[in-house]
């Protein structure tokens, strides 16, 4: 395999290891949650999963990401395809068809969709990189492919995952050169009927009431995210000690998946969720590094795309466990259980070492221009 550029081994370095310190600390707390009644059962589906995951590292590493480019319109298609399906035969639960299932063996097309749409939003991009200021190319065409996907995954329905999806979208189409006066109308357009779908869905709307006002709701709506804070305070800030939570035998619903923050910040204390905040902004700021060094707009977009998506889901994640944020079915990258979401995430890690690998040392981040011509000779 050939080595990353001499100025970004830093930054792989950087990024392996903290993706490393995060999912061993989802395992330790996988095996905490087990104490709770559920035994050793999530931690070693986890292990398979994040097996299957380091193996779509491993592989998307010692690829040329090049070859993303040809696959790009076939991921898509096979993942808009999986969301249809999903709302058809997908297994229903708590109210939503989000899995497709066989025999105890789920996973959630929805995630395979978040690669996808980065992908194809990444080709169209780069293909049109010298036309993204006109409305068409820049705005009207990519909106298209984004709001396939955001349409299905929002009826299933996931309305985190279409937020989530939204503003990766957004980051990337800012990169490629879009003219803030075309994106700004699209945008305001589509919160506000977000919002609006929101208001007249009850079940949201009493969230979001929850959020406002945590004290009224604390019995009903808003009980995860106020035994989530109990949890939080609880720790202090060296915490209870691993194992002594109190609040994930029977507290807070899903504390393994969408709160299993709070129970670090319980048994483990403000250091722990301090240094699991270091982690993912580390994650981040290499990410961006290392896409700002891609060798051709593909590079730079996909590995843009990636990066936030990772960077968007765990502040998501945080800020609801944190009561920042309204309450959303989100999970923490690399820590929270769940198979689909720990394969993507693992295996977008190996797509950002590959391009990493393959970066132009003295790329200068403000030539995006430049990155075009490798793209205009490849297709």
């Amino acid at each position: 395999m050939d080595q990353p550029a001499h100025k970004l081994r830093g930054s792989v370095t950087t990024l392996v290891f903290c993706v490393s310190a995060l999912l061993a600390l989802g395992l330790v707390m996988l095996y905490s949650a087990g104490m709770s009644g559920k035994g050793p059962q999530l931690l070693l589906r986890q292990m398979a999963w994040g097996t299957l995951g380091l193996m779509g590292c491993v592989s998307m590493a010692a690829l040329d990401y090049s070859v993303l480019r040809k696959a790009a319109w076939p991921i898509y298609l096979v993942s808009v395809a999986l969301l249809g399906v999903v709302l058809v035969v997908g297994d229903p639960i708590n109210g939503a068809r989000r899995w497709l299932g066989y025999e105890g063996f789920r996973v959630q097309p929805s995630e395979f969709a978040k690669f996808g749409l980065i992908l194809l939003l990444a080709w169209h991009c780069e293909r049109n990189m010298r036309h993204m200021h006109d409305l068409r190319r820049g705005i009207l065409q990519p909106a298209l492919l984004i709001g396939v996907v955001l349409g299905l995954v929002f009826v299933e329905p996931d309305r985190g995952t279409t937020i989530l999806l939204a503003g990766v979208s957004a980051v990337m189409l800012i990169v490629a050169g879009v003219r803030w006066s075309h994106l700004l109308p699209p945008a305001v357009a589509g919160a506000g009927g977000l919002a609006f779908l929101l208001i007249q869905d009850p079940m949201r709307l009493r969230r979001i009431l929850a959020w406002l006002h945590p004290e009224e709701h604390r019995e009903g709506a808003g009980f995860q995210a106020y035994q989530g804070m109990i949890a939080l305070g609880s720790g202090g800030l060296e915490g209870l000690g691993l194992g002594n939570g109190r609040q994930k035998l029977g507290f807070i619903p899903e504390h393994h998946t969408d709160f299993i923050f709070s129970v670090i910040g319980e048994e483990l204390g403000l250091v722990a969720t301090l240094g699991v905040l270091v982690a993912f902004c580390l994650i981040v700021l290499c990410g961006v590094r290392i896409a700002l060094r891609a060798r051709d707009a593909f590079g730079m977009l996909v590995g843009c795309g990636v990066t936030f998506l990772i960077g968007f889901q765990a502040f998501i994640n945080i800020g609801v466990v944190t009561s920042v944020l309204p309450n959303k079915g989100i999970s923490l990258p690399f820590i929270s259980y769940g198979g689909s979401n720990l394969v993507l995430m693992l295996t977008s890690v190996g797509v950002l070492l590959s391009i990493a690998r393959q970066a132009v040392p003295n790329a200068s981040p403000n030539l995006f221009e430049a990155k075009a011509l490798p793209a205009a000779q490849a297709s």
